[in-house]
């Protein structure tokens, strides 16, 4: 859009800062006089009002010239090939693993030599979790970050990167990094300055000589971690101020009502892009807009610091795209694509965590009444935008569906989240899950669950008991959560070890460093022995890769499964049934029913239901997840335990 006045600023800054002509900067010009009047917009809202507004937005202007600059040719034309193809990421195709390098390959030079296993399961979009610079002790899982264009010596070299980097973009595989953009470790450089008293990068943080506007704060902000770390401010003896510390006390929140902090962030993210990285995934995307008097949580400002680095990175990547992480509301979550859009103008890809949760749910209940209803409420995403769906991550299990879907479903909201955390800790009477309760609020009783996948499964208990038909259960289970999350509409993510049955890991209680914090339970290194186990028939580690690799490997062929707004729930009368329809127009397999059964028992599905979307029963039907026939018995499917159908019409 062509504006005026802030036009007349651009060719102002253009002027004075004697930008690079050519012809290979004739995509960075046109992309940033289309982008310009937003960036100028959004940054006069935020910044507007302070006197050096022209000049930080001369610099960051110069950062994205910079960037452009020293972009790799071969990066360029990947920027040009997808904004052809502008729904690349929405296609059937990708199949994501999340991973910590230690915990898959030991470094960064060895996860070269495990890219054979990822493209034999199919995984070709890769989620390193991260890998900057960060202390020995107090990181967060590394989320603490030292420094932001440094490798931590633990994983390996900036070098080894590349060379990774390198060997996926040969093998077509995408690589997805993080970048912090709430939050520093006290020992970054720009805190270890602030603590030398140089007011600059104190002014990149929030630091207060006293109480009273700490207090003021936090009378309106939740605790992160009630358990061990208490309120939203840490006293800094170096300093004698209090700093925002919302994670960790720790972890120092930036300031972004500073514009300096938003165009280090917007270097960073160009810094990555320039690496070569297919995906960036913002971390706490939700909080990074501090307001006295409310949560601090999604404020529109947040929103409005997203846009801009989106619209930067458009300028000089537009081949790179975002990952909101944040893990709230599903209506606050929809927000984090954009809102008044109909491409994504802040992320363009977004944690479903609520589907993850209600996938929980229903494998503990088995009743699939609150997975439909919390279906329901998931709000209609952009047309340019997409989901990851996933069974477990790096992070615990929040149970963040809403009161009013609990209750609709016919449950107390609080005691129907106590039965979840008792179910999943083992302390309910039925369960053979071994979990563990994380960020226990003792006011509240809140509380969320740690666990690998296969152990809130039961496969742990049922190996540990020799009990077979519990092993059977467990694997079905594992296998039908995995169903679900490819066949449901996005990117489906995988967590490391998951396709063979990694269990709990106590090993982090040795780790003075982890110990206090359950979550490493589910963060495993892995036996490459007992991964070997995945060709050994019979196994229970081959039983599981064979039926999830399969599994990838059809749906990357199901034109259907492309994330379109393609999807129809059905509504089903058995409450232990969860069904929905998926359609395009052209393509192999073009429509497909998919019908799961949570139950222990195997449960029946009138047929008329899926005569009226199309499916016909005159013949064979066969399953396409799994190749089997479907059994049909009085005008109904019969659905054996614990399992999906993706049945084509």
């Amino acid at each position: 859009m062509y504006e005026q006045i802030s036009h007349s600023l651009l060719n102002d800054i253009l002027t004075k800062h004697k930008q690079p002509q050519g012809e290979d900067w004739q995509h960075f010009y046109t992309r940033l006089g289309a982008n310009f009047y937003a960036i100028y917009s959004l940054f006069q809202h935020l910044y507007g009002q302070r006197e050096d507004f022209k000049p930080q937005l001369a610099s960051l202007v110069s950062v994205l010239s910079r960037q452009y600059a020293q972009r790799a040719p071969h990066l360029r034309l990947k920027d040009l090939e997808r904004e052809k193809n502008h729904d690349w990421f929405m296609q059937q195709k990708l199949v994501g693993m999340a991973l910590y390098c230690e915990g898959f390959a030991g470094n960064l030079a060895n996860m070269k030599d495990k890219l054979a296993y990822l493209q034999e399961l199919g995984v070709n979009l890769v989620h390193i979790l991260p890998i900057c610079d960060c202390p020995e002790q107090a990181n967060d899982g590394g989320y603490a970050v030292r420094d932001f264009r440094k490798i931590d010596p633990r994983y390996g070299s900036m070098e080894d990167l590349e060379q990774l980097i390198s060997a996926m973009q040969q093998s077509d595989m995408l690589l997805t990094l993080d970048v912090v953009a709430n939050h520093t470790s006290d020992e970054h450089a720009w805190a270890l300055k602030a603590k030398e008293g140089d007011q600059h990068y104190q002014d990149y943080y929030y630091m207060y000589p006293d109480r009273a506007v700490p207090d003021m704060f936090e009378a309106s902000m939740p605790e992160v971690f009630p358990e061990h770390a208490p309120g939203s401010f840490t006293f800094n003896p170096e300093t004698g101020k209090w700093v925002m510390t919302v994670f960790n006390n720790y972890q120092w929140d930036l300031n972004y009502t500073n514009p300096a902090v938003l165009i280090e962030i917007v270097d960073i993210i160009l810094f990555w892009a320039n690496k070569g990285v297919d995906i960036l995934r913002l971390d706490a995307v939700a909080f990074l807009w501090k307001k006295i008097g409310s949560t601090s949580q999604n404020e529109r400002e947040a929103h409005l610091i997203l846009q801009l680095l989106k619209d930067c990175c458009q300028v000089t990547a537009p081949g790179v795209i975002f990952i909101a992480e944040a893990i709230v509301a599903p209506l606050e979550i929809i927000k984090y694509f954009g809102e008044d859009a109909v491409n994504a103008k802040e992320c363009e890809i977004a944690y479903n965590a609520t589907f993850m949760a209600l996938l929980w749910d229903a494998v503990a209940t088995k009743n699939t009444v609150l997975l439909t209803n919390g279906v329901k409420d998931l709000p209609e995403k952009l047309d340019r935008a997409t989901w990851l769906n996933y069974v477990r991550c790096h992070d615990d299990i929040g149970l963040g569906f809403s009161d009013q879907a609990i209750i609709a479903s016919g449950f107390e909201p609080v005691s129907h989240r106590r039965f979840l955390v008792d179910y999943y800790t083992g302390q309910y009477p039925d369960s053979n899950a071994r979990g563990f309760a994380f960020g226990v609020n003792r006011k509240t009783g809140d509380a969320r669950i740690s666990g690998a996948l296969a152990s809130l499964a039961g496969l742990e208990t049922a190996l540990a008991n020799n009990d077979q038909p519990a092993v059977d259960n467990a694997i079905l289970t594992i296998v039908l959560l995995h169903n679900l999350i490819m066949s449901f509409g996005g990117i489906p993510l995988l967590y490391y070890g998951d396709s063979v049955g990694t269990l709990n890991n106590d090993g982090y209680l040795q780790d003075s460093s982890k110990m206090n914090d359950n979550r490493w339970v589910h963060r495993p290194t892995l036996d490459w022995d007992e991964m070997a186990l995945r060709n050994e028939p019979g196994t229970v580690q081959q039983r599981l890769f064979s039926q999830i690799k399969q599994m990838i490997a059809i749906r990357k062929e199901i034109s259907a499964f492309a994330d379109l707004n393609n999807r129809e729930l059905i509504d089903m009368v058995n409450p232990h049934l969860f069904a929905f329809n998926r359609y395009v127009q052209t393509g192999m397999n073009p429509k497909v029913v998919v019908i799961a059964n949570f139950d222990v028992h195997t449960q029946r599905a009138a047929l008329h239901l899926f005569k009226q979307k199309g499916l016909k029963t005159d013949g064979t039907l066969i399953d396409l997840s799994s190749g089997q026939v479907v059994q049909i018995e009085d005008d109904a499917i019969v659905i054996p335990k614990l399992t999906a159908y993706w049945l084509p019409v």
